[in-house]
């Protein structure tokens, strides 16, 4: 009995895909220290409450996305660590109806994270504006009858509530109020966000094809998949003198230059075919994920630095 409980707890657990919560972190952590940079002090009750609201929707979507994804994953033979889905469903360690209930609990509790930051912390309209927003496209990615990941704008959809809004509403929730270096900060990662969505999508593009999943990679097919993989790469970098322009740190951006090294290399493995290969998937897959992370982390490390410098 105990250890049937056990079990059944790291299921849901994993069912959860922890891992991906640190991302989410970093680039909600990037938006507060521009704030700081530009001269907000940070209002940390703010922080946590905002932070809440964040990962409880970060959460949301990965119980939503097994539950409504269900299909696809059990159609999915070549699943990855990174990719089909946590697979607790398809192997039967939980009812389908627990990614639902829980789901459903984490949008409650994004709900009320952000009722509290604007209604009791006066947080104002911005964050509470932003947040909403993220709530409403992250359950409309994957669940009917929207199902955003299969119209061709799921990519788009997820860099935008990852690598722009999290950064904004972690920049809003100290200011209530948007500034272009908080955009400025935020854009090189989008590009980044987006090639890592397509490297988790490799791997599943027999399956989702199977079931109608249309994300990119199965629209366009691997192959010009992985030509705008290697495009969003050179983008995020080859913008950066326009991010500057707009008033990114010359710091910054020579401290996003310190992950080039990795860009070039993920780059050049998807260009020499890696991403056919279902050895290389996992490889490609953490890779992307470590950039957008390390890159993000980078940044902030950047901005908390200046800031130390002028408290």
């Amino acid at each position: 009995m105990h250890d049937g409980t056990l079990g059944r707890v790291g299921a849901f657990v994993r069912l959860g895909r922890p891992i991906f919560l640190v991302g989410g972190f970093v680039l909600y952590g990037l938006g507060a220290a521009v704030a700081a940079y530009l001269g907000r002090s940070i209002d940390w009750t703010r922080y946590a409450w905002g932070q809440l609201a964040v990962t409880s929707t970060q959460l949301m979507v990965h119980y939503s996305n097994d539950y409504f994804d269900l299909e696809a994953d059990q159609a999915n033979a070549t699943p990855s660590h990174w990719s089909g889905g946590s697979r607790v469903l398809p192997r039967g360690e939980l009812p389908r109806w627990v990614a639902l209930a829980a789901a459903l609990v984490l949008t409650a509790l994004a709900i009320a994270a952000t009722i509290v930051l604007h209604a009791t912390l006066d947080g104002g309209s911005v964050p509470t504006a932003l947040l909403l927003t993220a709530l409403a496209l992250s359950w409309a990615y994957s669940a009917p009858p929207f199902r955003l990941h299969s119209r061709g704008v799921g990519e788009v959809v997820a860099m935008f509530i990852v690598t722009l809004l999290v950064p904004l509403i972690g920049f809003s929730a100290q200011t209530d109020t948007l500034e272009p270096l908080a955009f400025a900060s935020a854009a090189p990662l989008c590009f980044l966000q987006f090639a890592m969505l397509l490297a988790v999508e490799f791997p599943d593009e027999a399956g989702d094809a199977v079931v109608g999943k249309r994300t990119l990679v199965v629209r366009l097919g691997a192959g010009r998949a992985a030509v705008l993989y290697v495009a969003a790469l050179v983008l995020a970098y080859a913008l950066m003198p326009l991010w500057g322009f707009i008033g990114l740190p010359r710091s910054a951006i020579w401290m996003l230059f310190v992950a080039l090294p990795l860009a070039l290399w993920l780059g050049w493995r998807v260009a020499l075919g890696d991403y056919r290969e279902p050895r290389h998937w996992d490889r490609l897959a953490f890779g992307s994920a470590t950039l957008v992370t390390l890159s993000a982390l980078l940044e902030a490390a950047v901005y908390v630095e200046l800031v130390s410098r002028h408290p």
